[in-house]
């Protein structure tokens, strides 16, 4: 577990270059590389291609990064995240920008058949998990009726895997992809990738 060894004045950025600023803590996760990050919320926002009042599903959305700039484009978002301090963290920015997003902890690699955030439709779907993937969840994505999923992958060969799945298993189409160099001279990338189905 990280402490801080002092108290903590808290941090802010903004997670697509536009005027909201999301209030953070030093012990939370963010993106460093907040050029990149703001181009990859953006891209990611632009694929989803937001209409009004459409419900969006977000997973594994620590304290908002995409969960803010979905709501600001009109969506109405419920946003999933295990970690009970970002979850947190996550209302009081929505609270703090005037904006109604529904946050709740949930532990996405355990079945959620009776969830009641997953007994309800969506029209399209956004996740961004860790490096250990999706694949926990994606029987619930399906479950949703969602037409658009946006994955969002920090390790390409569970990106592949959960891709697979979703493919042939519940019957997306891969629309797009691509990667974003956010660790330049590492070889580390973010890979982004658009799921559609009829």
């Amino acid at each position: 577990t990280i402490r801080p060894l002092s108290d903590v004045t808290p941090l802010q950025y903004s997670p697509d270059g536009g005027a909201d600023r999301l209030t953070f803590t030093p012990t939370d996760f963010i993106q460093v590389n907040d050029v990149v990050a703001q181009k990859m919320v953006r891209q990611a926002i632009s694929l989803l291609d937001i209409q009004p009042d459409e419900e969006v599903l977000e997973l594994f959305c620590g304290l908002g990064n995409f969960s803010i700039p979905l709501a600001r484009a009109g969506a109405k978002v419920t946003a999933l995240e295990g970690d009970a301090s970002l979850v947190k963290r996550g209302r009081e920015n929505a609270k703090k920008l005037e904006l109604d997003i529904r946050f709740e902890k949930a532990d996405l690699f355990k079945d959620h058949a009776d969830a009641d955030w997953l007994k309800r439709s969506y029209d399209k779907v956004l996740l961004d998990p860790p490096r250990s993937g999706a694949k926990e969840i994606l029987a619930g994505i399906a479950a949703t009726g969602a037409k658009k999923v946006v994955y969002v992958s920090c390790h390409p060969a569970t990106l592949a895997r959960d891709a697979a799945v979703l493919v042939n298993d519940y019957g997306f189409r891969l629309t797009q992809a691509g990667v974003l160099d956010m660790f330049p001279h590492t070889a580390h990338i973010e890979s982004m990738a658009l799921f559609e189905r009829d």
